[in-house]
């Protein structure tokens, strides 16, 4: 009796693949399959499903010249749905003794492949996916019993354990972060020239996912017109040695800053290669660090870049592994605003949001700024539904898998769940005024708390800390923005209130056009 290896479409790992290390080409079988319910258990933005097809099917080719026999079902050419209805029907087919896996990065896939191995009375063997630099049981025993976790114990923990830019016991630079280092604005005369990220113009393979994305999906959001994602492992290399090169030195001191109109500045764009298993985060890691000793980059830069891959991408996926199921439910503030269709469309008065959401539709992309402080920042102060907004950000970003989705939005930038920061990411349209130029044009002021011209942002934020008053007075890094709340008259906090709930009520009216 053979056994099933089945490869998910984010478990495109580089040659040797780590599932298939004990595979016998002689009796064992390899499957993968292109759901199409994996584009619509949420309104998936084309150029995500592209990018996850043609990726698949580009593994799936160098499989087969490998000489391994796979079972490939594409878009629609097979009956199924949903993966798991594939799974079964498979194993209905053949006799397999057992069905392998890495384990999977998205709670609802595991459990559904569960449920169907089970129905079939064949065993799931999962295995742990080695492309990580945490294992499940290693996180565990990190977190131990605790019900509040910090990246920056977390984060010096791996350091230490993994020796990068470590001398001794002491971290390289002295210092475990340079966040001083790397929070710095463009100023009125913006960034400058900027070095464009590499480019991979779709060859037939991927202009045919592309196709098949526009022919089964057509209603659902985003273009593909701009699509020149890599999707090989190849490609995945080449885009990380042009960012080493052009973009990582100048990364670290503007990492936080945004522009309007230019949508990847000194990004890595590296998010859906690694989340694709197309290149290993060592690997990554590694060309950092090289880079730094030679020279050639800056240790604010280095680390800063470093600390997200080797830190903060490690820790979500941590989290999100043990928290799952309560997690996808978490809304602390109760929060049931509806998502507004701006969202989807990116016609709004707001130009912060109109050009962090425009870019998205049209590339699949915005930056971990825009992300937080843009749109997770108004979903947040405004009271959205921490679901809907979840499922949006799930939705639109071609990097976007569960396990690194959810506690990003559900954890970070709505604060539904309150074990991941020690405050929430909330603030005005005075933080948007300093770190990009989208206050110059827009018909908001962010100094004003109310009127027709008043910032949403600044309105949201000082509404949203007269709400939940109570809640943060006992948290120290909370103390300053309470006691300026404190300075208000009673007629103002009143038409504070006042009009936060009335756009909150009509959110598209007052806001969209």
């Amino acid at each position: 009796m053979s056994r099933l290896f089945l490869i998910l479409g984010d478990q495109l790992h580089p040659d040797p693949h780590p599932l298939l290390a004990d595979f016998d080409a002689a009796h064992d079988r390899v499957l993968m399959v292109e759901a199409p319910a994996e584009s619509t258990h949420v309104w998936s933005h084309k150029a995500r499903s592209a990018l996850f097809l043609a990726a698949m099917r580009h593994r799936a080719a160098a499989f087969r010249a490998a000489g391994l026999p796979l079972d490939y079902l594409r878009l629609g050419e097979h009956p199924h749905l949903e993966l798991a209805d594939a799974l079964q029907a498979s194993l209905q087919q053949g006799i397999y003794r057992a069905v392998l896996l890495l384990e999977a990065g998205d709670y609802r896939v595991q459990t559904a492949l569960e449920a169907a191995c089970a129905a079939c009375d064949t065993p799931l063997l999962v295995r742990p996916d080695p492309h990580f630099l945490c294992s499940s049981d290693d996180f565990q025993t990190w977190a131990g019993e605790r019900h509040v976790w910090r990246l920056e114990f977390f984060y010096r923990w791996q350091r230490k354990r993994h020796n990068i830019l470590m001398a001794g016991e002491a971290p390289v630079g002295g210092q475990w972060n340079f966040d001083a280092d790397n929070r710095q604005t463009f100023g009125r005369h913006g960034p400058g020239l900027l070095p464009p990220p590499l480019r991979f113009p779709p060859d037939e393979t991927t202009a045919g996912a592309i196709a098949d994305v526009e022919r089964h999906f057509p209603d659902h959001p985003g273009e593909t017109r701009h699509f020149a994602w890599p999707v090989t492992p190849e490609q995945a290399r080449a885009a990380l040695d042009d960012f080493i090169r052009h973009r990582l030195p100048e990364f670290g001191r503007w990492q936080d800053a945004m522009w309007q109109g230019q949508p990847f500045l000194w990004h890595s764009l590296l998010s859906a290669v690694l989340n694709l298993k197309l290149i290993d985060p060592r690997t990554v890691i590694a060309a950092a660090v090289d880079a730094y000793q030679a020279g050639y980059v800056p240790i604010a830069a280095a680390e800063g870049f470093i600390r997200q891959i080797l830190g903060w991408r490690e820790f979500v996926r941590g989290i999100y592994g043990r928290q799952m199921p309560f997690l996808a439910a978490a809304n602390q503030y109760g929060h049931d605003t509806p998502l507004p269709a701006l969202f989807w469309t990116g016609r709004t008065h707001a130009a912060c949001l109109a050009d962090s959401i425009g870019q998205t539709l049209e590339h699949g992309y915005a930056h971990h700024i825009q992300r937080l402080m843009i749109t997770g920042n108004f979903a947040l102060i405004a009271g959205l539904d921490p679901r809907q907004v979840a499922d949006w950000y799930l939705a639109v970003y071609v990097d976007a898998i569960a396990w690194v989705e959810e506690p990003n939005t559900l954890g970070m930038a709505l604060n539904a769940w309150p074990g991941m920061t020690s405050k929430p990411y909330c603030a005005s349209g005075a933080y948007i005024k300093r770190m990009s130029n989208y206050c110059s044009g827009c018909r908001y002021r962010p100094e004003q708390r109310t009127g027709p011209t008043a910032c949403p942002f600044t309105v949201f934020y000082w509404d949203f800390l007269l709400r939940h008053a109570e809640r943060f007075a006992g948290n120290p890094r909370m103390t300053m923005p309470l006691k300026n709340l404190q300075r208000f008259s009673a007629d103002e906090i009143a038409a504070i209130s006042g009009q936060a709930e009335r756009l909150r009520q009509d959110l598209e009216g007052a806001l969209g056009y």
